[in-house]
């Protein structure tokens, strides 16, 4: 049974939050929802621009202009990415919370992948990621003050067949997690990750076959997938002050943590 969802509390009111892959019905999506209706300010990003101008449109009208802003922004880019902090920053003033939730998943086994499907699997979901923490701290340092929120996967930590290269990035995104925890520290600012591991969205329907969508939830202790919301409820706990003395965890949003 899906829980009730829950109505927001205030517990990002007024914090100006960026959200990378934020257009559409997935975790991302779910996330720049959850982050308005605890009252902040959101920049929506994403790659697919058609996609970004629907939700930037549904979010506007329930939300208001002033609190929903867009950029295109592919994380692969360093330019992109930049651009994406400057606009947050000329539109809010400030760049509060950092949602770093692009990656690319696919399925091939190593004997038969190619050297172009590892390193786009790996430089959308890691590199991505380590762009997007740089860019945000390198804002965040002078606030002294700030907080970042990753998106890691259960495959960061079990294995899986055809999944050696997206395994590789979420568990990457894991140690730059940890690792970037520690140096971000001294100047106030959090950084965490969630590790989800099978969220259901139309998406994720289309590229999977049902059999790995069964064997998947079979393996949830619920008996069932996630919610994208759910995921990005967690997402807000850490990106709140509830967490406050959190830093350098992953936290599992699944029972499938080793």
């Amino acid at each position: 049974m899906i829980p009730t969802y829950v109505p927001g509390h205030g517990l990002l009111k007024d914090r100006a939050v960026v959200i990378t892959a934020a257009a559409g019905a997935g975790i991302g999506g779910a996330a720049a929802r959850r982050c308005l209706e605890e009252g902040a300010r959101v920049l929506i990003s994403d790659a697919h621009e058609r996609r970004l101008a629907t939700s930037l449109d549904e979010l506007t009208k329930e939300f208001g202009e002033d609190r929903v802003a867009a950029r295109p922004c592919d994380v692969t880019d360093e330019a992109q990415v930049q651009a994406l902090y400057a606009a947050a920053v000329e539109r809010f003033g400030r760049v509060d919370v950092a949602i770093n939730n692009a990656g690319l998943g696919g399925t091939a086994n190593l004997v038969d992948m190619d050297d172009d499907q590892w390193t786009r699997v790996l430089d959308i979901t890691l590199n991505g990621t380590m762009r997007c923490t740089r860019a945000a701290l390198r804002h965040m340092r002078g606030q002294g003050a700030g907080v970042i929120v990753n998106n890691a996967s259960v495959i960061g930590w079990r294995a899986q067949k055809g999944q050696s290269h997206y395994a590789a990035a979420k568990a990457g995104v894991m140690a730059l997690t940890r690792c970037a925890a520690l140096e971000a520290a001294e100047f106030g600012v959090r950084i965490n990750a969630v590790s989800p591991s099978l969220a259901m969205h139309p998406h994720l329907v289309k590229v999977t076959s049902q059999d790995l969508l069964d064997e998947l939830t079979a393996r949830e202790a619920f008996g069932r997938h996630a919610e994208p919301w759910e995921v990005a409820n967690v997402m807000v706990f850490l990106a709140s002050d509830y967490s406050s003395y959190m830093t350098g965890e992953v936290v599992s949003v699944s029972s499938q943590h080793p």
